[in-house]
Order: C-alpha cells, then sequence, then structure tokens
C-alpha cells in the first residue's frame, strides 16, 4: 500500500488538499514563509519512498500571490489503525489523517506493507509480495551461531530489488551461502521464491531485537480499467524481463519491511572452564604429519597440519591453535596463514580453521610433544566437553652428511682435525728387506746433492707464487673474499629454509645472499638475477622471480617450494659466467 499526501504551502500557511494564497506586493514575495516541513513524526509508522515539490507564482491586477506544494509518498511499516500525525511547517500544522492498512492493495499496489501482516495476506491469497523469516533457535548462548532464513515471494515483476539486513551493536550479522532461487504454490497462487541466509551473533545476554530485513524495489503501475494489458507503453510485455521494461514502464518504488527478530540470550554457564568460550553443537580436532613417520634429521621441516570444525559458529570465532602448542627446548614452531571457512552443511552453520605449522628441530634426540585440549560447551547436551589430540613423541636423527645442516648441528667436539695435523704412523726397524741399512759410525755421508736441489725449486716455486699473487691483486677489481667456514655456510642455509618455511620474503632473501656469497667468495652475486644467471636451472630462476616480486610489490608468498628446490648450491662454472655477461649485453 501507497499514501501519496500533497502538501500546499501559501505564503506562511498549509494545508492537506488545500492552498491558500496570500497577497503580498512583489518585493515581499519569497521573504515570508518557505523552509522545510517537519517529516520526524512520520518515521514512527512510515517509510519516505519520495518526494517532489512545485511552486507557482501568479500576478492578477497587479497582486502577486505564490504557492508551494510538497507530495510525499509513504509506505505504511505494518498493518492496522495508523494516523498521519500533524506535521508542521513554517509555525503551522497540518490536521491528522485516520488510515485503516490492510494486508493487501489494488493491482501492483497489493504487495504486502509489512511482514507482520504478511502471513496472514498469504494465507488469504492475495498478497503480490511479502517476506517471511525463520530461526532454527530462539534461545541461543551468548555469541552462538543463530541461523535465519528469509525468503522473498512475489508474482510480479520486481525491478532493481534490493534486500538489506543490518545488525546492530548486540547482535552481529553475516550473510552466509548463496541465493536459491525457485517456485512455490500457496492457495492457488505461484510464486517465484528467492531464499537467503544469514548468520546471527548475539554479543550479550538478555533480551534483544533487531529490525527484520527490508526489501526495495521497483513495480510497475497498476493499468486503469480498460487499458491495454501492456499498459500505455504497447512494448511493455515484451521487455518485462529485461532490464529495460523498467524504463519502458510507469514505475513506483516499493518498500516492504520483515519481521523483526526477537531472541531470549542465555548466559555463559557458570561451569564453563578454559580461556576459549565455543558454545556449538559438534566440534572435531584432526591433525596429520607430513612426513608421516615422525623421523626426520636435524634441520629438516616437519609439517604439522591441523583441521579445527565446529557447528554452530563462524570461523573467526575458532581459536588459533599454534599459539597453545607447547614445544619443547630445541624445536621451533614457523606457523603458516590460516584457511578459514564459513558455511551451510544440511542445512546448519558449519566452519573450519585448517592452518600448516612446520616444525624444525635445531639438534638430533627425542622430543615429546604434549598433549593439546581443547574445552568447548555442547549446547544440545548443555555440558561442557573437550577435544584431545594424544602426546607425540618425536625422533630427530643426526644432519645428513655432505649437506649444511650437518655441519651447523654437529658439536665442536666431533669435529674432525686438520688432516695435516695428524702424524705419520712411525715405520718398525726390523721393517723388512725394504728397510734402509743403517750407515756405520766411521762411514763417510755423501753429499747433500738432492737437498740443495729440493731448496733451489722451492725457491723457483714461491717466486712464481709471488710473482701470481703480485699479478692477480694488479688485475683484481675487487679482492675476493674470504672463504665462509663450513659452520658457517650451514648456520646460513638453516636461516634462509626457516624464512622460507616461515613464509618470510625479506628474510629469506637476505639468508640466501649471504649463504651464496658465503659458498661463492670468489664470484658472489649481487642479487637475485645474479644468482639465477649463475645457478641455471629455469624451475629455481622461476621460484626466485616470486621471491623478488614478494619482497618489493608484497603479498603473500610460501616459501616451501623454494626451500625444497634450493637443497644445496653447487660451485659456478666458468662458461656459466661467460653465459650470463653475454646474456646482459643481448638481451
Amino acid at each position: 500500500m501507497r499514501v501519496a499526501l500533497p502538501l500546499s504551502h501559501a505564503s506562511d500557511s498549509w494545508r492537506p488538499r488545500a492552498s491558500r494564497q496570500c497577497r503580498r506586493s512583489g518585493d515581499d514575495v519569497g521573504e515570508r514563509g518557505g523552509g522545510e516541513p517537519d517529516l520526524e513524526p512520520l518515521k514512527k509508522d512510515f517509510d519516505l519512498l519520495d518526494r517532489s515539490s512545485s511552486s507557482s507564482v501568479q500576478i492578477v491586477n497587479g497582486s502577486i500571490s505564490s504557492q508551494r506544494e510538497l507530495r510525499l509518498s509513504l509506505a505504511p511499516k505494518h498493518a492496522g489503525k495508523l494516523q498521519i500525525p500533524p506535521l508542521s511547517w513554517d509555525g503551522e500544522q497540518s490536521q491528522p489523517l485516520q488510515l485503516t492498512v490492510g494486508g493487501s492493495g489494488g493491482g501492483a499496489g497489493g504487495a504486502q506493507a509489512g511482514a507482520s501482516g504478511a502471513g496472514a495476506a498469504a494465507a488469504a491469497g492475495n498478497a503480490h509480495v511479502f517476506l517471511s523469516s525463520s530461526l532454527d533457535q530462539k534461545q541461543p548462548y551468548v555469541q552462538g551461531g543463530v541461523l535465519l532464513t528469509v525468503k522473498l515471494y512475489t508474482d510480479e515483476q520486481l525491478y532493481q530489488p534490493s534486500l538489506d539486513f543490518a545488525g546492530s551493536n548486540d547482535i552481529m550479522v553475516q550473510r552466509i551461502g548463496k541465493d536459491q532461487q525457485g517456485n512455490e504454490v500457496r492457495n492457488g497462487r505461484r510464486y517465484d521464491v528467492v531464499e537467503r541466509q544469514y548468520l546471527l551473533q548475539p554479543q550479550r545476554s538478555g533480551e534483544l531485537s533487531l529490525d527484520g530485513p527490508t526489501l526495495e524495489a521497483q513495480v510497475v503501475e497498476a493499468a486503469n480499467p480498460g487499458q491495454s494489458p501492456f499498459g500505455a507503453n504497447p512494448f511493455g510485455g515484451f521487455l518485462r524481463g529485461s532490464p529495460f521494461g523498467a524504463m519502458m514502464q510507469t514505475t513506483r518504488p516499493l518498500r516492504l519491511h520483515g519481521d523483526a527478530i526477537q531472541l531470549s540470550v542465555r548466559p555463559r554457564p557458570a561451569d564453563a572452564a578454559g580461556p576459549d568460550w565455543l558454545p556449538a553443537k559438534q566440534v572435531n580436532l584432526e591433525e596429520a604429519w607430513r612426513p608421516d613417520n615422525a623421523s626426520v634429521h636435524a634441520g629438516e621441516p616437519l609439517t604439522l597440519h591441523l583441521r579445527l570444525a565446529a557447528t554452530g559458529l563462524s570461523a573467526a570465532q575458532l581459536p588459533d591453535l599454534s599459539a597453545g602448542l607447547a614445544l619443547p627446548d630445541g624445536i621451533k614452531a614457523y606457523p603458516d596463514q590460516p584457511k578459514l571457512e564459513t558455511g551451510l552443511q544440511s542445512g546448519e552453520i558449519v566452519a573450519s580453521r585448517e592452518q600448516d605449522i612446520a616444525l624444525i628441530a635445531s639438534r638430533p634426540g627425542q622430543y615429546r610433544i604434549p598433549a593439546l585440549r581443547l574445552s568447548w560447551w555442547d549446547t544440545k547436551q548443555d555440558v561442557q566437553r573437550q577435544v584431545l589430540l594424544p602426546e607425540r613423541t618425536l625422533d630427530v636423527l643426526p644432519a645428513l652428511p655432505g649437506s649444511g645442516d650437518a655441519a651447523a648441528a654437529a658439536p665442536p667436539a666431533a669435529s674432525a682435525p686438520p688432516a695435516l695435523s695428524t702424524p705419520a704412523p712411525a715405520a718398525p726397524a726390523d721393517s723388512g728387506p725394504t728397510a734402509a741399512p743403517p750407515i756405520p759410525a766411521g762411514a763417510a755421508r755423501p753429499f747433500p746433492w738432492p737437498w740443495i736441489s729440493l731448496f733451489l725449486v722451492l725457491l723457483w716455486l714461491g717466486t712464481l707464487v709471488v710473482w701470481w699473487r703480485e699479478r692477480a691483486v694488479a688485475t683484481a677489481p675487487v679482492a675476493a673474499a674470504p672463504a665462509q667456514p663450513a659452520a658457517d655456510t650451514g648456520n646460513l642455509r638453516s636461516a634462509f629454509r626457516a624464512a622460507c618455511l616461515g613464509n618470510d620474503p625479506q628474510s629469506a632473501r637476505r639468508s640466501l645472499l649471504a649463504w651464496a656469497r658465503a659458498v661463492w667468495p670468489q664470484h658472489p652475486p649481487a642479487g637475485l638475477n645474479a644468482l639465477s644467471a649463475q645457478l641455471r636451472d629455469p624451475q629455481v630462476a622461476e621460484l626466485l622471480q616470486q621471491l623478488d616480486r614478494a619482497c618489493y610489490s608484497g603479498g603473500a608468498w610460501h616459501g616451501e617450494e623454494l626451500a625444497q628446490a634450493l637443497g644445496s648450491l653447487a660451485a659456478p662454472a666458468k662458461t656459466a659466467v661467460k653465459s650470463s655477461a653475454l646474456s646482459e649485453l643481448y638481451p
């Protein structure tokens, strides 16, 4: 139903459907009267759909009269006996109007004005458009999830429809899922039905109320009796289902209000222990280990995959389990970004939180991961329950030989001494016929020509070495960096892998370049592009480009694939250096 309320203002007085002229001199016109009427009293029972104004000035026999008219299109918010209250305009007041708003109207105007009468109108079979809503529960716990289902019924064309449902400080509203469309027959009338669902979460206990959803659309004006079935426009029926249909026909605004939401919210029970308050119908916690044998070497990542699922909650309410994971000394955790999802399953709200946590042990040994417990409140049985991940023992083996992690993980006392510091075993005196016979005390010793020759050869070699070094210093543009010990190389490699598993692109870039400089002191790469040219691996080059983009443009970056691809750095070949130099000259 729509109410057209014309207001006219002449000079400084006005009344509905009437005008009053006030004659003034020409200079006085427009100086008195004017302003805008106070429309606030209308908002209690009506929606202001449209407003228009017009003004006119007449001069008759030297007398000037002016008039201003304001037309308001009102939609009742609910059925029943309503009153249009007195309205004030420039010190004058209109007379109140009494209206009886039923469940239907004529033609296109028969859309239901409020959801409070929608059920009765639908039962009578005379409503063209109406809303219905239903709750899966009316007495939830505080911060518990409530599923609201809203259905829009219409048997006429709606143009530019919009369904708005805003929350409040007491009740949070979140739309979930996609709209479902179908058909339904009620009282012999066939309706097109659009179904939409919302998740409601009360933020405090007690009696709470929330305004229902609001539908705004454009509908075609009803045709006059005897007029063409297509209305004034002969192409209206042909363009009915197209976006241009509203442009070819006369339309008017339509606004419908759904029923207000009433909830009796229960507080958190006193015996609900634990830091997390999770009122749900069901909670499941699952784990998966990669590799699943739980035996890894020191410095290698062990991935723990956790999946927490709950029925009756949103994904934002599920706690971060990596924060409550107690790890022994010697193991560091690098949690990945969680994956949150909230949806519908079998007519119920289902939320999940999945997260990967990389665990890296710095030294070999046996580690015990304590059990992980999570408390939640069973809303069906009104009891507190727990989900449990059992205790687990990890066997960390020594680092693999030949890898950087092996040198970093091995204690200093276990490292082997240099080969030159190991004395050769002395040959026994009775070593057989191959042993040199002893020289008699009185025998003459031979002249030491071999020693003199050896001295001259060493002197010549020393001269060559000095000459070569002076020539290398003179020709080299930059002094070569000293070689890094194997332990430092292993630490840099471990830092690079830890940054990759922690998805930290800036730390991964710094650690990788430092590791490359330690491995190649004679040819240190200046950046990631130079490192790609030295490695000459297309797959690694693509991963390094992704790392470079993440460092300078931001965004999410996952470094597990790069950590696996760069297990070690091989020494660059001379031909590779020449080839990379040519590629820079001739891109």
